[in-house]
């Protein structure tokens, strides 16, 4: 009889896992605790609007391919790509701001009309980028870094030496690039990512690789077109779906999960791979005497941001917004000091706005706009409906601002999502929404394990373990936990 696995949580990860099991042989069902699959990445609409809930860059488009290629499939079986050109805008004040193009040429030109002779500079920074990437992808993220023996090869040593693990994103930056718009431009993703310039580890340059070089693309119809991409595959190699079956409660015998219980049902269980909320599973769900980490060990992580978003739809066109438009025009730095420095809400944040509508037009009615706006933020901080109107109309005052339009009187929908939505709606640890932080002292083996000794048959994947926060790394993290719970299975039955 084929082994039973249970997977918590249909997020990217939980996905991955439950495909990739059950192309192993495995008996897989996924109880996940919302009415659709996707996690952070559900999507909603409303009133003619669509929007995706969540994640709106499809960088790494390779893992993608990959992923799919395990199963014998491509992408285009499920979904089309287009790339978006320009990749992004960024503003940074009246009269200035940067498209960034779709091509390297385009790009180098940019750069030496900001910084003249710059590109020659981006150009060795890349070649870098690139090694960074490959070797980044290639011998580090497909790791379970259950231990630091895992990278105590000479090859690995080696390699890493050259990842600038040591250094900080920011003196790296400054290293190839005098202008501070230049810097900006590079480092932007970082704030997303969990961290500072100084705070994040040179390594994440490979971001700017797969943001210049392999391009910016949206899923056509949306990234929930991605998850449902996913959740089409996985039924396809047999995997079945509970949905609305919260996971409330986990029965273990000799320290082994037997059975996971929710509302209505009990599922036995031979594996179980816990892809939802790592600190609520192991704080809230598992007895405490089978918990790998105390409430302390929590409280002492560093969190990427939460986030306040704003969907909203417009009953007219705004032709200054591109797909991905961002508003750097405040205080950078303070806004990031909120985030990590002083948690607390910023005062004039920086603001990203995608606006699918300008490539989709099913994602709003005709003549319209889908508008989707979201501030980082710190996690854990007060989250109430006067703070979320107070930036409700900062947001429609820099958006006035920033198109030259009267915006508010077109504003025909709204719906605001932050902390407390997250909190309830996928159990996010003090309401995060991108997972822990890069930081140096938790990158690798120095993250939250997946493997927990105390129960044998149980795997972590998501963003609060490895290989890290985003789309792709969350993908790779349920290959990975699938892989590491197969050889669990084949150990024991030798």
């Amino acid at each position: 009889m084929n082994k039973r696995a249970l997977v918590i949580g249909a997020g990217f990860s939980g996905l991955a896992a439950a495909a990739s099991l059950a192309a192993k042989g495995y008996d897989v069902t996924v109880l996940e605790k919302n009415s659709t699959p996707g996690g952070r990445a559900r999507k909603f609409s409303e009133q003619g609007f669509t929007y995706d809930m969540g994640p709106s860059w499809y960088w790494m488009p390779e893992v993608f391919e990959e992923y799919f290629a395990r199963f014998n499939k491509r992408v285009s079986d499920y979904y089309d790509l287009h790339r978006i050109d320009p990749s992004y805008k960024i503003y940074f004040g009246p009269g200035d701001e940067v498209a960034l193009p779709a091509s390297l040429t385009g790009i180098y030109e940019l750069y030496d009309s900001i910084e003249p002779g710059s590109s020659e500079n981006l150009k060795k920074f890349l070649a870098e980028s690139e090694f960074k990437y490959k070797t980044g992808m290639g011998k580090f993220v497909i790791k379970p870094s259950h231990s630091v023996t895992e990278f105590m090869s000479w090859e690995i040593l080696k390699a890493g030496l050259q990842l600038n693990l040591f250094s900080s994103f920011g003196s790296y930056t400054r290293k190839y690039f005098k202008s501070p718009k230049i810097r900006r431009m590079l480092e932007f993703p970082v704030l997303f990512l969990g961290g500072t310039a100084e705070t994040t580890p040179a390594l994440y340059s490979l971001m700017n690789y797969s943001d210049m070089v392999q391009g910016t693309w949206y899923p056509v119809g949306g990234m929930y077109k991605v998850v449902e991409a996913m959740e089409s595959l996985a039924k396809e190699l047999g995997v079945k779906f509970r949905y609305n079956a919260e996971v409330k409660s986990i029965n273990l015998e000799n320290n082994r999960i037997v059975s996971l219980e929710t509302i209505t049902e009990s599922f036995e269980a031979d594996f179980v791979v816990a892809s939802g909320d790592y600190h609520h599973i192991e704080q809230k769900l598992l007895p405490e005497k089978y918990r790998k980490y105390k409430e302390n060990y929590w409280d002492k992580r560093v969190l990427s941001p939460s986030s306040l978003i704003f969907y909203m739809g417009f009953n007219t066109r705004i032709p200054k917004l591109d797909h991905h438009t961002l508003l750097f025009d405040e205080d950078f730095e303070g806004h990031a000091k909120s985030i990590y420095e002083n948690p607390s809400w910023p005062e004039k944040p920086s603001i990203y706005i995608s606006c699918t509508s300008k490539t989709d037009s099913n994602v709003a009615p005709e003549g319209h706009e889908n508008v989707f706006v979201l501030i980082p933020v710190a996690p854990g901080i007060e989250d109430t409906d006067e703070i979320r109107n107070r930036y409700l109309e900062e947001v429609l005052t820099r958006l006035e601002r920033y198109t030259g339009q009267k915006l508010r009187e077109h504003l025909v929908y709204n719906r605001s999502y932050a902390h407390r939505d997250f909190e309830s709606d996928y159990h996010a640890f003090k309401g995060n929404a991108y997972g822990l932080a890069n930081t140096l002292m938790q990158t690798a083996f120095l993250k939250p394990s997946m493997r927990n000794k105390k129960v044998k048959n149980l795997m972590y994947a998501g963003q609060l373990t490895v290989p890290g926060p985003g789309v792709p790394p969350a993908i790779i993290s349920g290959q990975i936990a699938a892989d590491e719970i197969d050889k669990l299975n084949k150990t024991n039955a030798l």
